[in-house]
């Protein structure tokens, strides 16, 4: 789906992973599930592009609903694939902490595992290799993407501000819709591991210029940053 002259979204609001198009080609933001492949496939076939004209996939963090294409992108066709540090692990093996499920409603809650199951989700390959990134790392892909730590839902996630496309893609820093309770409108993530930190990394994007908050679930967000965590601060008082 197309959001912008550079900004294309491939999923839906219950997952969803971006490309931002360029002339100098391709960057990708997530990998959602494996079954998301076909959505890359799709979206590419409409740009006139191929798989060729990627140059590289940042990962938000290292959750397997954020990675499931990353591997058979980066082996069997070379692109590599770019984590903070802080989840190069998670990425690669799956380990992270137990966390409480927080609210949940039956009916939400079915449809995104319902929905995971049809995208492959049980399936997803840890990635085999990474390349380590950085707060305040400015990336030699196309777009110039700039890497945010935004720890608190993992220890390694980031926000990834992206000029050309006006963009700040969030991953489960915040989201728009509640996976687990069917929820809309900016608030804080489940199975965030330490959701103190999460709130206070909202900080990291209030001052940056876009006009689109893109989160890994939930409906993109045509807002400023800080009027977004703002309202994420206000739904978790709520």
């Amino acid at each position: 789906m197309k959001l912008g002259p550079h900004l294309h979204r491939l999923g839906n609001d219950l997952v969803a992973c971006y490309l931002v198009d360029t002339d100098e080609g391709i960057t990708l933001v997530d990998a959602g599930l494996p079954g998301h492949w076909h959505d890359l496939q799709r979206e590419l076939q409409s740009l006139g592009k191929s798989v060729g004209d990627i140059r590289g996939l940042v990962l938000t963090h290292g959750d397997s609903d954020h990675i499931g294409f990353a591997e058979r992108l980066r082996s069997d066709h070379g692109v590599p694939v770019f984590v903070h540090a802080a989840d190069a692990v998670r990425a690669r093996t799956g380990k992270k902490p137990k966390v409480a499920t927080g609210p949940m409603r039956l009916g939400p809650t079915l449809g995104f595992f319902a929905y995971s199951l049809r995208k492959n989700g049980l399936r997803a390959r840890y990635v085999g290799e990474v390349t380590e990134i950085a707060d305040g790392d400015v990336l030699d892909l196309p777009g110039s993407p700039v890497v945010v730590g935004m720890p608190g839902h993992s220890p390694g996630s980031v926000a990834v501000h992206v000029p050309v496309a006006d963009a700040v893609f969030v991953g489960d820093a915040l989201t728009t819709r509640h996976v687990l309770t069917g929820r809309r409108g900016p608030q804080p993530a489940p199975f965030t591991d330490d959701p103190a930190e999460a709130l206070a990394s909202l900080d990291r994007i209030a001052g940056l210029s876009a006009s689109w908050v893109l989160p890994g679930h939930g409906t993109p967000w045509h807002a400023s940053p800080a009027e977004v965590a703002a309202a994420v601060r206000s739904g978790s008082a709520g």
